[in-house]
């Protein structure tokens, strides 16, 4: 009776080991597959974050340079129709000047 006692306990023993080692298996197992979740969560939202800013920075710099282009073309027109107003000016006030002489 007693080695039947002692083989249950040996056995009780045994199984509470097998489930302790199955449990820590599968409880690394879990926190190895959610590691790499979180890894690859991460990694797609820093990849998100830097499209995300590249595509800012991008558009920023596009506005600026369509801006610095505006803002050249509009000088460049102006300064066309101050010369053209002035050529205008100079000419009539020489074609004025002519006829006063004449």
């Amino acid at each position: 009776m007693q080695r039947v006692a002692e083989l249950e306990r040996d056995v009780e023993t045994e199984l509470e080991r097998d489930v302790e080692i199955a449990l820590e298996r599968d409880v690394e197992t879990e926190l190895e597959r959610d590691r790499q979740e979180l890894e690859r969560d991460v990694e797609t939202e820093l990849e998100r974050d830097v499209e995300t800013e590249l595509e800012r920075d991008v558009e920023t710099e596009l506005e600026r340079d369509v801006e610095t282009e505006l803002e050249r073309d509009v000088e460049t027109e102006l300064e066309r129709d101050v010369e053209t107003e002035l050529e205008r000016d100079v000419e009539t006030e020489l074609d004025s000047e002519l006829q006063r002489q004449s």
